[in-house]
């Protein structure tokens, strides 16, 4: 068994940003070409209300996703947290196989994450046509020193994670 988790985006006050939706959506459509997985929605509370997991999980079921495959993590706020809080949630039913559902630029790092903590991942990102281009490209930008920084700060919180 394998699963799919949604990675956390911004809700914005009107409801789920355009990254959220698509994320989402794109995660449905991956369910629905294999309905023997589970989905695991990720992310907290943000600067609008509700949490991510959420809007998330009101998306998956308005796409027909049934309920009982949808799993919601409603306490993270980083990539971090989203793969740590979703790999306990999977460990009851055994599974480490996942695919990731993020932007392209982000799934190098959420791949390092995911490892770190005990998953196997794949990433699947969705299409993003229509997106705003600029804010795009300020994203994959920002990933190239994310990626090193990350891997330097996955050893303190492994560390401090070990020690609760």
């Amino acid at each position: 068994m394998s699963a799919i988790v949604i990675l956390g985006a911004a809700v914005w006050p009107d409801g789920p940003s355009p990254t959220l939706r698509r994320r989402t959506l794109h995660a449905a459509s991956l369910w629905q070409q294999n309905p023997a997985q589970i989905i695991v929605a990720c992310g907290g509370l943000g600067k609008n209300a509700p949490t991510e997991a959420t809007v998330m999980r009101d998306l998956l079921i308005n796409a027909k996703v049934p309920t009982d495959v949808i799993h919601c993590d409603y306490q993270s706020t980083s990539t971090y947290e989203n793969l740590r809080n979703a790999a306990q949630i999977l460990k009851p039913f055994g599974i480490r196989n996942i695919t990731i559902v993020t932007n392209g630029y982000h799934g190098p790092r959420s791949k390092l994450v995911a490892r770190a903590v005990g998953l196997k991942p794949q990433v699947s990102a969705p299409d993003i046509t229509g997106a705003h281009m600029p804010s795009h490209y300020r994203m994959v930008a920002r990933e190239l020193p994310a990626i090193p920084a990350y891997a330097a700060r996955l050893l303190w919180w492994r560390f401090r994670d070990r020690n609760l």
